[in-house]
């Protein structure tokens, strides 16, 4: 039997074992084709309140296990993402609408961040801290109990895993709700790797569903923390709530991600960087370059080169010819980046290549003579659209790089020093320079400010600790201390 024979999980959710969900049952469908891969399990909020009580009984057993053999689960489970890396990447090809590249991306840093997360529990965890009473004084972390985390359709494997894997190192259980889009490779392939790396039962639980289903993931009494990746608008509702039942929320959000191209840039290099960063998974990144700041002197260079790349990338189906972009996730996403680039145009900015589409697959499309307050350029599009706008001076290109609520990424290309100076001006959780704004690594802490979330909340041995675990003073005497009552 293969890891995701759907004999398994055909209909099924994870509470402990596969079981049928309270919320009924949802079709699997391969956004290229239209084709129905499977039928997935939908929880129920009863279904949540279960899941989460048996979890916070697992994770006291499985906090206390020695560090020795919570590391030897992760190990074990980072060698079966690339044990199993075909037959995972199909799915996330077929089922999320990856070309395979990408698909294989996503099993390499799942394999990486199961690998990180098991140096984890054998970190140091405390700090001996200095007193002025005769005794011992200590700062050690603990696990934080049950931690949900909340993961979307676009990469649904690594948003999923960068959480879920450092999470259960450190000692905790996980309520994981995927998108329902994309609830096989970001929940089931999760589980069932897992469940063959040795995870005792109870620690990792898997509940697709809709909002009502997130909101009891949310406020479950056994719950601690919530990790959230997602757009601005739902993660101001998670941490709303997150905040009404005082629970410890990681919100990882939205982006429009500026790319400032500086004078004397080499225009080609620049424009394969520009093209990448927008319509690399379709633009569908929270990293993805929504905005593209040219210097006046290469504006139209730069702009005929990304042109020219839009005309010529392959769009199509991934799973049966070679492309570099493959569909839009389902149709109300697609309404949405054709109305933005519709009403751009109809705002004054010139098309300079797509705005057209055949069914889910949308072509990369160039939008020049843009200003800022036009909506592909002012709003997060989600989809292969890139609004490209020329600037006069470095100052200019800093304030329009500033000009909008999130600080994700951005990416500076060209002069070195010059683009320190931007760089140290532009409020950002992630920059590039000479590079694009499209980038992750296991290791690193990841997150954005503003309206792209509440700093860096995943990543690196430190953002993991601080995410997943509570600090907890302790001090320590050799004998019964004196007190005047």
């Amino acid at each position: 039997m293969s890891l995701l024979d759907s004999a398994v999980w055909h209909g099924k959710i994870f509470v402990d074992e596969w079981v049928e969900g309270g919320g009924g049952t949802q079709n699997v469908v391969e956004p290229a084709s239209g084709d129905v891969l499977g039928e997935i399990g939908v929880a129920s909020p009863e279904d949540v309140s279960n899941a989460a009580r048996s979890a916070h009984a697992a994770h006291l057993d499985w906090a206390a296990q020695t560090p020795e053999h919570r590391a030897a689960v992760l190990r074990r489970a980072g060698s079966l993402w690339e044990e199993h890396e075909a037959e995972i990447a199909d799915w996330i090809v077929r089922e999320a609408g990856s070309i395979p590249p990408k698909a294989g991306l996503e099993i390499h840093i799942a394999a990486q961040e199961c690998y990180e997360a098991s140096a984890l529990p054998t970190h140091p965890s405390g700090l001996v801290l200095p007193s002025s009473e005769p005794r011992w004084s200590f700062a050690r972390r603990r696990a934080a109990g049950v931690v949900t985390v909340i993961a979307p359709f676009n990469f649904p494997l690594i948003l999923s895993i960068r959480s879920v894997a450092p999470a259960l190192a450190l000692g905790n259980a996980v309520l994981l709700k995927p998108d329902p889009r994309t609830a096989v490779c970001g929940g089931v392939a999760l589980v069932r790797i897992f469940e063959e790396a040795g995870l005792p039962p109870g620690l990792l639980q898997l509940l697709p569903g809709g909002t009502e289903v997130g909101t009891a993931a949310v406020s479950a009494p056994e719950v601690r923390v919530v990790a959230f990746t997602g757009s601005t608008a739902a993660g101001r509702a998670v941490g709303s709530l997150g905040a009404e039942h005082l629970k410890r929320v990681h919100l990882e959000l939205g982006g429009n991600n500026a790319l400032v191209v500086l004078p004397g840039a080499d225009v080609a290099a620049a424009a394969s960087a520009g093209a990448f960063g927008s319509w690399m998974h379709q633009g569908q990144i929270c990293m993805a370059t929504g905005r593209h700041l040219v210097h006046e002197s290469l504006y139209d260079d730069y702009l005929a080169a990304l042109s020219a790349k839009a005309e010529n990338l392959p769009v199509g189906n991934p799973a049966k010819e070679q492309v570099a972009l493959g569909p839009i996730i389902d149709a109300k996403q697609l309404a949405r980046v054709d109305s933005l680039v519709t009403r751009t145009v109809d705002a004054g900015a010139t098309l300079s290549a797509g705005g057209t589409y055949d069914g889910l697959f949308y072509a990369p499309t160039v939008l020049s003579d843009v200003t800022p307050e036009m909506p592909a350029y002012a709003e997060e599009v989600f989809g292969p659209v890139a609004p490209v706008i020329r600037f006069s001076t470095v100052d200019e290109a800093v304030a329009l790089a500033r000009g909008n609520e999130y600080g994700l990424s951005l990416g500076i290309l060209g002069d070195v020093g010059l683009a320190m100076a931007v760089a140290d001006a532009v409020p950002s959780g992630i920059v590039h320079i000479n590079e694009q704004t499209v980038g992750d690594e296991a290791n690193i802490p990841f997150g954005g400010v503003g309206w792209s979330g509440n700093g860096s909340r995943v990543g690196g041995a430190e953002a993991n600790l601080e995410a997943f675990t509570d600090t907890q003073w302790l001090t320590m005497r050799a004998e019964i201390a004196p007190y005047p009552f």
